[in-house]
């Protein structure tokens, strides 16, 4: 385990988020920055629900105290990335030994002194006595305060393991011997959390009916609406003529509330590209609601626009099953059978999708309760697609990518990360060119549904792709991954669940014979292998 780069506030993978709108949350932020000015060390909680900006803040915030030098570390975890959240300690000491140089000493002796400081293995609280307690001893005197921001912590944990991790930081930064570091953190308000709170932790609970967020989110978008006018001359003329009316206005600032989150993907909706703004925001007019701040209606207006709601919705899941964000390139390859599906829901979801221009960044979802939407059949209705035949059409994509693809020689030339200590080259003994379909095809295929069509591209798979791979493979760190698969699929095929059929006992002794010569191919070629040698 190392530190994790994504979870730094400013790292290239972040730098699609938002930051607080200039002239919005001005209350709040004057509020914060007092609070982290004290010479006193206090802990803050900003909690709220879903969508009422916590992450914007939190940007916001950890901007401002980089810029004043005051900035500790940050870890902003998200469902966006495929972060390690065991890195979290890892990675807020990488931070402390920059902003800090005179404990840099110290945070890397623990390092060498202890090589499995590291690891996801070691308990936390190990990690953070040796990588973050002991060398801020040295700094117990210096009174200028810092402050750590964590974000969204309960995204990537359970709500026991979140609430672990909190009364270990809070713990930690109330401490005796240390500098004066405020704490920020942000998550929902989860009952698990709330209960190892310290009655020291400053709490601010931010919520949809707060008057000054409601203002803000006219504010953003009366800004945001304008903007758009001035941009989109074709719709609008020279100079632009009034848009929206007063009652437009207010309908949609009632639709919105005080969830920003709605405010924002509302503007991406009516300013996409290609699109006429003022029929895309009638269009979000004509069905009225009982109550602001409806996400769930939004949702499914937007769906709703999509000429295939059904295979789009999907597409979708598929994308949100997704054991990590891919850029667009790899999940054409991936979705290369649906290709054309796919480019149609990206234009279609583009309000609520993240689909970098330059195809360098990740595609991801605009937030985190689209997912939440979508997993809960209760809010998604005839839009829902269960966990069970995502992983399906996940799985089932990855086999065919397999299955369908032309004899590779060893001159192609691709290195696939089997671990942080071995790479080896696929293509030379015949491996696939996709590293997500190589890696994730036995994850998807163990919570899937067994379809017709995924025993019988599984069947295809292992009578074809499977045989060559063991055949062909020299190295023994492919042996070692394609044993460790094979095992998961027996365990798989074995299930109550896929025993539907004889074909399907026929299909599991295959896979038994498939395990059986990898293990046996790898145990003899690591019997052969010089002592000491690695992969």
């Amino acid at each position: 385990m190392t530190s994790e780069y994504s979870g730094i506030f400013d790292s290239e993978k972040r730098q699609l988020h938002s930051r607080c709108m200039e002239n919005t949350r001005v209350a709040l932020r004057e509020s914060l920055r007092q609070l982290l000015g004290r010479p006193d060390r206090t802990n803050v909680w900003l909690n709220g629900l879903a969508g009422v900006g916590k992450s914007s803040i939190a940007f916001s915030i950890a901007e401002e105290m980089k810029v004043a030098k005051r900035l500790a570390a940050t870890f902003f975890f998200s469902h966006k990335h495929a972060q390690k959240a065991g890195a979290i300690i890892p990675t807020i000491a990488y931070q402390l030994a920059l902003a800090f140089p005179l404990i840099r000493t110290e945070i890397v002796t623990a390092i060498v002194t202890d090589k499995m400081i590291l690891s996801s293995k070691k308990s936390r609280s190990d990690q953070m006595q040796e990588l973050v307690i002991k060398p801020l001893f040295r700094l117990k005197h210096r009174q200028e305060p810092y402050a750590i921001v964590v974000d969204a912590l309960d995204e990537s944990f359970s709500a026991e393991e979140a609430a672990r991790l909190v009364r270990l930081l809070t713990d930690t930064f109330m401490g005796p011997d240390l500098p004066n570091i405020h704490l920020v953190f942000t998550s929902r308000p989860e009952t698990h959390i709330h209960a190892v709170m310290h009655s020291g932790v400053y709490q601010i609970l931010l919520t949809t009916r707060d008057e000054d967020t409601i203002q803000d989110v006219r504010f953003f978008l009366r800004a945001s609406l304008d903007r758009t006018q001035i941009s989109r001359p074709t719709f609008f003329g020279q100079p632009p003529t009034p848009w929206p009316s007063e009652d437009e206005f207010e309908t949609l600032a009632f639709k919105a509330g005080g969830l920003f989150v709605y405010a924002a993907m509302v503007i991406n909706f009516i300013s996409a590209a290609r699109h006429n703004p003022k029929q895309r925001l009638n269009l979000l007019l004509l069905e009225k609601s009982t109550v602001g701040a409806d996400i769930d209606q939004l949702y499914r207006q937007i769906i709703a626009t999509s000429e295939d709601p059904v295979a789009h919705c999907r597409m979708l899941a598929s994308i949100i099953h997704l054991d990590y964000s891919l850029p667009l390139p790899e999940l054409q390859h991936l979705f290369n059978a649906d290709r054309e599906s796919l480019a149609m829901m990206l234009e279609a979801f583009s309000p609520v999708m993240l689909n970098p221009s330059d195809g360098v960044g990740n595609v991801e979802i605009y937030h985190a309760s689209l997912r939440d939407f979508m997993m809960d059949p209760l809010r998604s209705k005839e839009y829902h697609v269960d966990n069970a035949h995502a992983h399906e059409h996940l799985a089932c994509c990855c086999l065919d990518f397999f299955v369908q693809q032309e004899p590779i020689t060893p001159r192609n030339e691709w290195v696939y990360t089997i671990s942080t200590l071995a790479t080896v080259n696929l293509l030379a003994v015949g491996l696939p060119t996709s590293p997500y379909s190589f890696r994730g095809w036995v994850i998807h295929l163990s919570m899937a549904y067994p379809s017709r069509k995924l025993r019988n591209l599984l069947a295809r798979f292992i009578e074809k792709t499977m045989q060559l791979w063991v055949l062909h493979s020299t190295s023994h760190a492919i042996l070692h991954v394609l044993t460790s698969h094979l095992r998961v699929t027996r365990k798989t095929c074995l299930s109550l669940k896929w025993m539907k059929s004889p074909s399907d006992i026929v299909l599991a002794w295959r896979i038994h014979q498939a395990f059986r010569k990898t293990l046996q191919r790898c145990n003899a070629m690591s019997d052969s292998r010089p002592i000491g040698s690695g992969y």
